[in-house]
């Protein structure tokens, strides 16, 4: 054994869907496996501080998740008084490492497991969560906590989506290449969705979490280190680290939220700044533009201004151009929106918004209320700019925003 050290929790989830992809190639049943798997990720998180990281914890944890899964096994069949359907033999290696030809592909499996969280039998929320679960290591309790859902209600909505893959016949391999781009985007989209939420929380009392975001670029790095010929996945890695680089700088003392104009720019992480740009800047001379390189592209445009004032709004406005050709999407409409206010004036930003209140998608969304209202602000509108900040307050369930937006409202009054 050796002394604890601190990035137990960082070593399991690297860990966790090598072990995860070597039990299912070795037994199938995913459901099982997964379920295994976590009793021995959670038994390292009990012992390993104590005791210290085995010489070998991969093996430890094959060990512990492969006797886990014998003994529900054997539980089953005494209850059903049968033979169990599947061989289980107990490895003659506990607590050492596998012998070379049971040494598990890590990286292939870990892109397998990313492709199968992300069947296309699952809904969106089924992927996330199973994809928090199975490949980043997190337990049903954090993601619950991560989603302020109640523990029971996270572990039913993981059950299902397991129970939906074994339904839907789902192997434990990559899939054909006629399905492997469409799968792929689902991935990328499953990541930046839990970033997103992560980085604004959808409702509750904080503005971010960190568990998520940190979740997020970890298995993006993953992803980027398995397909480093893939711009949008490149592109992806480099949006997350770009808009993350502003952390330190969203909330002032008492946690309220700083928009990006008014952000301490000097606080902004530099290092994470460099490397994203640096990834878009190279996948988009070798790869078409595609949504998250476009999107990491102007990222890195803000960043790279030393000033709000000084952003370059002409160049955003151009890349937002191209982006609403290659994924229109009334949010990608929101956004330009803005920047074509800064670029050619407010009314321009405001024609612009004119068709979303007729999508449903964002009829009634408090970002189109936020969005039109600083827009009104900058027109002189301040009557009806302060009507739309109270109206996207009482649309939000994220309280940090609610505050912020309802303190813009009352400047407003204020200044009338």
């Amino acid at each position: 054994m050796t002394g604890p050290g601190p990035t137990v929790e960082d070593l399991l989830r690297t860990l966790a869907p090598q072990v995860l992809g070597l039990l299912v190639r070795r037994h199938g049943q995913f459901d099982a496996c997964e379920d295994a798997v976590q009793e021995a990720l959670l038994a390292a998180a009990t012992q390993w501080p104590a005791d210290g990281v085995p010489e070998h914890p991969r093996s430890w944890l094959v060990t512990v998740a492969t006797r886990r899964l014998t003994d529900a096994w054997r539980s089953e069949r005494a209850r059903r008084d049968r033979e169990v359907a599947v061989a289980v033999r107990e490895p003659a290696y506990a607590g050492v490492a596998p012998p070379p030809d049971e040494e598990p592909p890590a990286g292939d499996d870990t892109l397998r497991l990313l492709f199968l969280c992300c069947h296309p039998a699952l809904n969106r929320p089924a992927q996330v969560a199973l994809t928090l679960r199975a490949v980043g290591g997190l337990t049903t309790a954090q993601i619950a906590r991560a989603y302020l859902v109640p523990e029971a209600t996270m572990s039913q909505r993981i059950r299902r989506a397991k129970q939906r893959i074994e339904a839907a016949g789902a192997r434990f391999a990559m899939p054909s290449p006629a399905e492997r781009d469409e799968r792929l985007r689902a991935v990328v989209q499953v990541l930046y969705l839990v970033f997103n939420e992560g980085y604004t929380a959808s409702s509750g009392p904080d503005l971010r979490r960190a568990e998520l975001t940190g979740e997020a670029i970890r298995l993006a790095r993953e992803l980027h280190r398995l397909l480093p010929d893939d711009g949008e996945v490149a592109g992806l890695l480099a949006l997350m680290l770009l808009t993350d680089a502003h952390r330190a700088a969203r909330t002032g003392p008492d946690g309220e939220l700083v928009p990006l104009a008014e952000q301490d720019r000097g606080r902004w992480n530099r290092t994470e700044i460099e490397e994203g740009t640096a990834l878009v800047t190279e996948a988009l001379t070798w790869s078409p533009p595609g949504p998250y390189q476009l999107q990491a592209a102007i990222a890195a445009v803000h960043a790279e201004a030393p000033s709000a004032a000084e952003t370059d709004w002409r160049q955003i406005t151009a890349l937002y151009r191209l982006l609403a050709r290659v994924a229109p999407n009334p949010m990608v409409t929101l956004n330009q929106a803005a920047a074509v206010a800064m670029a050619d004036g407010p009314r321009a930003g405001l024609a612009l918004l004119a068709p979303l209140d007729d999508d449903e998608r964002t009829a009634g969304h408090h970002r189109l209320y936020a969005v039109r209202a600083h827009l009104l602000e900058l027109a002189g509108e301040l009557a009806a700019a302060r009507e739309a900040y109270l109206a996207a307050a009482r649309a939000t369930t994220s309280l940090p925003e609610q505050r912020y937006l309802e303190v813009r409202a009352a400047r407003l009054a204020d200044r009338r």
